[in-house]
């Protein structure tokens, strides 16, 4: 039984050089802390805490934004992970202790669960999770006896020439039974070239006493990798891509060029969707069956149901309907609703606006705070002015309307079923039913303007030379 799970992420993380804690740098949809979090819920724990430190204010926060059931512990003085887990720790507290960096985003939950259940099955007091590693610099390492045991895990500042050469590291995550947990964190000293705590020496105080402790292997390193600068972050950001696309497409998702596929972990993908080169899907994006996505589009917190094609374009808070068609570079912004074989096309920005099934703005147009009916044409260079200077206003289309290119709807204005709307004008008021709303000046030819207002210009000899061939 998992009693709790105690999360350290109270440290800055200095060599990341940034203004937020390490824990709360993003990776695909997740912080690094929201990552370990994830991992850790199959366990069901009665308890989750999660050691702050460095700009608690900030991971506090966040905490409640995506994990409301953990609970912040204040480590004031960042003494150690010894001392964190001592401050973590509640009283009286029985049965299984899960620990984990808050660094450590590639976790999978399976990991986890297996280490637990070999905890558990062996009855040892303590077992750590290790991995062996080509380049275990920077690391801790396991350090068995000579009949295999683990002895101690040594820190690689604290280790010997001999144990640098150890290839086999210590991921930072352990599981401990809590009888023997609290009195050994209540004799770790900080005799060490830090000064500080060390959970890691809870295993060599319980070796000594004579307590059974335990090691369990990874069967992927990756997942036991830590970030702790830019450079790292960035690496664990392409393993993690990797590991999201090669799901999806074992999954029935044909992704063109997995490498500049970048899908958040929070995003969902159906069968027999194509994803083209350069997509980002972000956030609760969700892309349908038998869709088309790219190339060259971000989608953020957008629902793509099935069969639609979205190229080129940039979505933040959408819907698009089934089988409609979206780009090449178009804007949808929040509201933005897009029912059944609608068609957004080139340069045509949507803002909190509904377009009926059939509907189609084809070209360059801006259209904010509108509801527009089912098939209906909005022309070339339609733009919906929706806002005063202090208020926001809406503007209605009604179904099978066509409206002329270069149309301006000043809103709140209301355009009828069957309407249409001149090319040029400028709509104020309302336009009935299959009228035609026509708002433009009359056109006013002044002869011999350019030959009068610009002597001596190219304009004024091709006129004289067109006046002439005319003559």
């Amino acid at each position: 039984m998992t009693s709790a799970v105690i999360v350290l992420a109270a440290g800055e993380g200095k060599r990341m050089k940034s203004a937020q804690p390490k824990v709360l740098h993003q990776l695909l949809g997740r912080s690094l802390v929201g990552h370990v979090l994830a991992a850790a819920a199959p366990l069901g724990a009665e308890q989750t805490i999660v050691v702050v430190g460095h700009r608690a204010d900030l991971v506090t926060a966040h905490l409640a934004e995506i994990a409301p059931q953990a609970v912040p512990m204040l480590q004031e003085q960042q003494l150690g992970t010894g001392h964190a887990v001592r401050v973590a720790l509640p009283d009286g507290i029985k049965g299984t202790v899960i620990v984990l960096n808050g660094d450590v985003p590639l976790l999978r939950p399976q990991t986890l669960r297996e280490l637990v259940e070999r905890h558990e099955r062996s009855g040892a007091a303590a077992t750590v999770l290790a991995a062996s590693v080509g380049n275990p610099a920077g690391l801790g390492r396991i350090v068995r006896d000579e009949h295999g045991r683990l002895a101690r895990i040594v820190e690689e500042r604290d280790a010997s020439p001999a144990e640098r050469e150890i290839r086999e590291i210590n991921a930072g995550i352990y599981a401990f039974d809590a009888s023997y947990l609290e009195p050994a964190l209540g004799r770790l000293g900080s005799h060490n070239d830090q000064g500080e705590e060390y959970l890691t020496d809870v295993f060599g105080l319980l070796v000594q006493d004579g307590a059974a402790v335990a090691v369990h292997v990874a069967d992927d390193p990756a997942e036991t990798l830590g970030a702790n600068d830019r450079a790292e972050l960035a690496v664990l950001r392409g393993l993690m891509r990797d590991r999201v696309n090669l799901a999806l497409m074992r999954e029935g998702v044909t992704i063109i060029d997995p490498q500049t596929a970048w899908i958040d972990v929070t995003a969902s993908v159906a069968r027999d969707a194509v994803i083209e080169p350069n997509v980002q899907l972000r956030g609760a994006t969700q892309v349908g069956e038998g869709a088309t996505i790219g190339p060259d589009v971000t989608l953020v917190d957008t629902t793509v149901s099935e069969g639609a094609s979205v190229v080129r374009a940039h979505a933040v808070g959408a819907q698009i309907g089934p089988s409609v068609s979206v780009g090449p570079y178009a804007s949808l912004r929040p509201g933005t609703v897009l029912l059944h074989k609608a068609k957004v096309g080139t340069f045509v920005e949507v803002k909190n606006s509904t377009l009926g099934e059939g509907t189609k703005a084809n070209h360059l147009s801006y259209l904010g705070d509108a509801t527009i009916g089912e098939h209906t044409n909005i022309g070339a260079g339609n733009i919906f002015a929706n806002y005063s200077g202090a208020t926001k206003s809406p503007t209605g289309i009604g179904d099978h309307v066509k409206t002329g290119s270069g149309t301006i709807f000043v809103a709140p204005v209301e355009v009828g079923d069957g309407a249409y709307t001149g090319a040029g004008s400028v709509i104020t008021k309302d336009v009935p039913p299959g009228a035609l709303g026509v708002a433009r000046a009359f056109q006013k030819n002044i002869e011999g303007w350019v030959a009068r207002a610009r002597p001596g210009t190219a304009a004024e000899e091709a006129a004289k030379k067109a006046q002439q061939q005319g003559d």
